[in-house]
C-alpha cells in the first residue's frame, strides 16, 4: 500500500456505468411521466 498514489487510478470504466446509470434513470422517468400524463388525460 506504500506505492498508492491517491487520485492516480482509472475510473473511465466506473464513469460510464454511472453515466449509463443516470441516463436510463432519467429516460424511466420520462416514460413514468408520460404514462401519468396519458392516465390523468384519458380518465383511466
Amino acid at each position: 500500500m506504500a506505492d498508492y498514489k491517491p487520485g492516480s487510478m482509472d475510473i473511465t470504466t466506473q464513469e460510464e456505468t454511472f453515466h449509463g446509470f443516470i441516463k436510463f434513470v432519467i429516460r424511466t422517468v420520462y416514460v413514468i411521466i408520460a404514462i401519468l400524463l396519458f392516465l390523468a388525460v384519458f380518465n383511466s
